[in-house]
C-alpha cells in the first residue's frame, strides 16, 4: 500500500483512527513537508561542513525514494555551494541477500553516469532499519569503482539493526516497534510528502 494523505490533523502530529480491523492503517504522521525540507536543508549543511565544501562531492540514492531524496538534496547543496554535485542512481535488486526468494524482482536500472573512484559518496535512502538494504547498496556500488568514502544519510533511522551499519546524516530517528511500518512519501512518487507511521496487519492493535 502506497501513502495516502491523513484525515485528521493534531497538533504537529496527524493520527488517523477508525481503519477496519484487520487492514493496515496510519497510526502517525511525524513529519510533514516542511519537517521534510528543513531535515533535507539541514542535511545539506551537516554534508558540506563535514566535506569542507562540496567539491568532491558525489550523490547516489538508492531507487525509489532514495532516489527521489537524492535529487532534493542535491539541489539543496546547490543553493548553499553554487554548484549542483553529480546525481546517480542506485538498482540493489539483484544484490539482496534475499533475491532467491524473489521470482522476478523488479529491476529499476543503475544509472551512474560518472566516475565514482577517489570521490566522496553521498548514499541516499528514506529509511534506514536492518541494514541490509544499506548492505546491499554497498555491495553494488564497489562494482562501479572505489570511492574515498561513503556517507549514508537518511531521512529516517527507525532503529532495530541486524547490521554493523549506522548513518551519518539523519532527518529524523524514529522509535518504532517491528509490529510497526514507517513510510516516506515523496513527490513524484506519492501524492504528498511525509514520514508516517503505520501499523501492518496482524501486528499490536
Amino acid at each position: 500500500m502506497g501513502c495516502l494523505v491523513p484525515a485528521y490533523v493534531g497538533s504537529g502530529i496527524f493520527f488517523l483512527e477508525g481503519s477496519p480491523m484487520g487492514e493496515p492503517r496510519l497510526k502517525a504522521v511525524i513529519m510533514d513537508e516542511q519537517a521534510m525540507e528543513r531535515a533535507i536543508t539541514r542535511i545539506a549543511h551537516e554534508i558540506i561542513e563535514h566535506n569542507e565544501g562540496s567539491e568532491n562531492i558525489q550523490v547516489i540514492g538508492i531507487i525509489r525514494r532514495g532516489e527521489t531524496l537524492a535529487n532534493r538534496l542535491a539541489s539543496e547543496i546547490e543553493k548553499i555551494e553554487g554548484k549542483r554535485p553529480p546525481v546517480g542512481s542506485l538498482d540493489i535488486s539483484f544484490y539482496r541477500d534475499d533475491v532467491m526468494r524473489h521470482i522476478q524482482p523488479v529491476v529499476h536500472g543503475t544509472n551512474i553516469p560518472f566516475e565514482i573512484d577517489s570521490k566522496d559518496i553521498i548514499l541516499v535512502d528514506d529509511v534506514l532499519y536492518t541494514g541490509r538494504t544499506v548492505r546491499s547498496a554497498l555491495d553494488a556500488l564497489m562494482d562501479y569503482g572505489r570511492p574515498k568514502s561513503v556517507q549514508l544519510a537518511v531521512m529516517v533511522d527507525r532503529g532495530h539493526r541486524e547490521l554493523p551499519i549506522r548513518a551519518d546524516y539523519v532527518g529524523k530517528n524514529v522509535p518504532s516497534s517491528h509490529e510497526e511500518d514507517v513510510r516516506v512519501c515523496a513527490r513524484p512518487l506519492d501524492d504528498h510528502d511525509a514520514v508516517e507511521i503505520w501499523g501492518i496487519e496482524g501486528g499490536e492493535r
